[in-house]
């Protein structure tokens, strides 16, 4: 099994929290020492055990922000 390290830079939101305490977060994750990258994806109460998640460029969610309000939600 690899090993991986994350560093999560910045809590942005919290999009939503299950019955068992883990929360879906919008962060600013560093991969393994690189740049930070948008992440999205349910943690634990303590962030030692993580589901899964997308990961995404700031080009990326800027594409995705521009299709949302394209859609006028």
């Amino acid at each position: 099994m690899s090993t991986f390290s994350f560093e999560i830079v910045e809590t942005i939101a919290v999009l939503s929290e299950g019955n068992k305490g883990w929360k879906k977060e919008l962060n600013l994750i560093s991969w393994n020492g690189r740049e930070p990258k948008y992440d999205i994806r349910d943690w634990s109460e303590d962030h030692t055990k993580m589901g899964k998640g997308v990961t995404i460029s700031e080009n990326e969610l800027k594409e995705l922000k521009q299709a949302l309000q394209n859609r006028s939600l």
